[in-house]
């Protein structure tokens, strides 16, 4: 008790603010997301909020963010397309409950035999995969899509070396925003992919038959959700815990994962994992308890209820520069000097894996591959 009561009061100051700087970081990731995913954006916002207030609570790994994230996103396209949202919902439910049983059963604990290969092949086949889901937003666009697509990239990159104490991400789409509408350009927004709404999520029931072909439907994407969540979560853990020289119980972790799905897909949110990025975000800003994570969620809902109807104006080529920065930091670029110096069998493993997920479009199963 003494222990939980640390990672909640030990460190305020700091995890208030690493969880503000968060937060601010979550907005565009959160809505890219759920337009990855083909759902409205409050989809993945909802999730995000959702998850990371619960996590805060139920998690093994404190100062770990988890939200809704490209990986989850990847994996469910298909089943919206086909299907959609209220069977996303319930095969949300169902993912939360293989994670709780994964760690009820120390299932959890097997992740840390998953080879390093492989976990190079599924970062790079999940970095491949969003920047493909991005090319629409610029492929074929006119001139200026072309200019403030390049314009965010460029910026995200510069900002860092002038301004240090808030995202990058953030000062780009508000800089950029504000310039679309200023100059009256002609640029599809967030708004044209779906409706932002100014109101906390409210309880809901998923509106699908509760029969066996309805479980037969979302139970391949509920595994793939458990598995691909569970290693996105658990790696991001581990990297957690060699930055602040701690132990994670990693079962718990699972456990907790599952908690926040089971809780997030009754209130309207699409599944999600911890996120490695924001996560290293938080713990770089000082971050190293269970506040920062809460204070990131409720930060969140809160700037989405008072600033909903600029979210909408957020132009598209600009959330898509953000996703490919995205998906530059998240690649392993030392996988290509990994691919000279490993042994020819792992080499083998790493590209297997790339090359099944970017067939299959399905994480899952290019890791049992």
């Amino acid at each position: 008790m003494e222990n939980y009561k640390q990672q909640w009061f030990g460190n305020i100051r700091t995890d208030i603010l690493a969880g503000l700087v968060v937060a601010l970081a979550l907005i565009p990731e959160a809505i890219a997301f759920s337009i990855l995913a083909g759902v409205d954006p409050m989809v993945g916002l909802y999730a995000s909020f959702v998850i990371a207030i619960t996590i805060s609570f139920v998690g093994g790994r404190p100062a770990m963010i988890s939200a809704a994230t490209g990986a989850m996103a990847l994996v469910i396209v298909s089943l919206v397309k086909d299907h959609g949202l209220q069977y996303l919902l319930a095969a949300t439910i169902l993912t939360g409950i293989i994670q709780i049983l994964f760690g009820v059963f120390k299932i959890a604990r097997l992740m840390k035999f998953i080879p390093n290969a492989v976990m190079i092949g599924f970062v790079n086949s999940l970095a491949i995969l969003v920047f493909i889901a991005q090319t629409p937003h610029f492929i074929g666009g006119n001139l200026m899509t072309w200019i403030f697509l390049l314009s965010t990239i460029a910026l995200i990159y510069i900002i860092p070396f002038v301004i240090k104490g808030i995202p990058a991400p953030l000062i780009a789409v508000v800089l950029l925003s504000v310039a679309v509408v200023y100059l009256g350009i002609d640029l599809k927004t967030v708004g044209d992919m779906g409706s932002i709404t100014q109101s906390l999520p409210s309880f809901l029931i998923p509106d699908v038959p509760f029969n066996l072909e309805t479980f037969k439907i979302i139970l391949p994407y509920s595994l793939a959700l458990a598995v691909v969540g569970l290693m996105e979560s658990l790696l991001t853990a581990a990297i957690l815990d060699d930055m602040t020289d701690t132990e994670s119980d990693k079962n718990i972790e699972a456990r907790g994962q599952g908690i926040a799905n089971i809780i997030n897909g009754f209130f309207g949110g699409m599944a999600g994992c911890a996120m490695i990025g924001q996560s290293v975000i938080n713990v770089k800003t000082g971050a190293r308890g269970r506040l920062s994570t809460f204070v990131a969620g409720a930060f969140l809902m809160f700037l989405i209820l008072v600033l909903g109807d600029y979210v909408v104006q957020i132009p598209m080529p600009v959330l898509a520069g953000v996703m490919i920065v995205v998906c530059i930091t998240q690649f392993d670029w030392s996988s290509f000097k990994y691919v000279v110096t490993a042994p020819k069998q792992d080499v083998f493993v790493m590209l297997l894996t790339i090359g099944v997920v970017l067939y299959t479009h399905n994480l899952a199963i290019g890791v049992v591959a």
